[in-house]
């Protein structure tokens, strides 16, 4: 029997290293010689703890550098994001020239990553409970937000009566920001943090309703002829053919009102909540500690990043069906 040999093209071998990622370590290493050799202006705290801090991630990608394309997932990971793996090492030694041994960026209003690490070690707990605070009003505030959004977008798309009745009132009402209603909210509800809740969910409806009367009202109705040609009934019309339809729509205006809510977590969170993380940068504002600032901003947007992370992840998940029909 003969053999089949199949061309080279069919499956090149892969790169024996992963060069970007290799290089990425570099400034990692650099960030280290830097905080170790050259002398600080001030005392600056946990430094060695740092530097050995820094080091490891310099450790950790020479290694997938070199051997990545052997490990699965995480070499995938290190090979697409190489680059940006190796301008946040740069970065990080930039940080600590301009701050710590020049002091180019004065301190304390520009903090070193020194300081900033003295504040993630040694104040985390109040650090994470303020986030866990702020995650459990948004979620409260967005999840009744976006199902009051969701049935008034299908109201409106569905029946002629309720879009007559509910788009003035959409039009005139929905695009105030939600931040203007906050002495009206905070005097009509009895604490502080359901008035924050009825502020987020404000802010989160008007997008979801208007996203979803825009994909309902988008549907073809040929759709409809033909379910209705085979017996379906009007309820049928809508959970079967209109809202799987609008669903893409829906899952923007859920994008955009989770981008407006978070803003208006912050701002509830500082003007009447006693905790989260609004509220621990209004503190660490008003005792002048810079650095605690800078690492609740960085933790908000973790969370952030982090929520519209998962919201693509669901949308991927409910949305797979459409994959060939929708593109992002």
């Amino acid at each position: 029997m003969a053999s089949i040999e199949l061309p080279l093209e069919a499956g090149r071998a892969p790169a024996p290293v992963q060069g970007w990622t290799l290089l990425a370590a570099l400034p990692w290493f650099a960030a280290v010689a830097v905080l170790l050799l050259v002398p600080d202006l001030t005392y600056q705290p946990l430094g060695r703890e740092l530097a050995l801090i820094w080091g490891a991630v310099g450790g950790v990608l020479t290694l997938l550098g070199l051997f990545g394309n052997r490990l699965g997932r995480a070499g995938r990971w290190s090979a697409l994001r190489g680059p940006w793996l190796f301008a946040i090492g740069a970065a990080s030694a930039l940080w600590t020239v301009v701050t710590a041994k020049t002091g180019w960026l004065p301190q304390p209003f520009f903090p070193t990553p020194q300081a900033m690490l003295e504040v993630f070690l040694y104040d985390y707990g109040k650090i994470l409970h303020s986030a866990a605070f702020s995650i459990w009003l948004l979620a409260k505030g967005f999840f009744f937000g976006a199902i009051a959004g969701f049935l008034i977008g299908v109201g409106m798309g569905w029946s002629r009566a309720v879009s007559y009745w509910a788009t003035p009132l959409l039009r005139y009402i929905g695009p105030l920001p939600a931040t203007a209603w906050l002495p009206l909210a905070f005097f009509i509800f009895p604490s502080s943090g359901s008035a924050s809740v009825f502020l987020i969910a404000f802010s989160t409806a008007f997008p979801v309703a208007v996203l979803t009367w825009s994909g309902i009202a988008a549907v073809n109705r040929d759709y409809y002829e033909i379910a209705r040609t085979l017996g379906a009934s009007p309820l049928f019309l809508i959970v079967k053919v209109a809202i799987p339809s609008a669903l893409p729509h829906v899952f923007v205006g859920l994008f955009m009102g989770l981008s407006t809510s978070f803003a208006v977590l912050v701002v509830a969170e500082m003007l009447g909540v006693e905790a989260g993380l609004g509220w621990y940068l209004q503190w660490a504002q008003g005792w002048a500690a810079y650095a605690n600032m800078y690492a609740a901003l960085f933790v908000m947007a973790a969370m952030c990043s982090g929520l519209i992370t998962l919201l693509f992840r669901i949308r991927d998940r409910v949305l797979v069906w459409q994959k060939g029909v929708v593109r992002w």
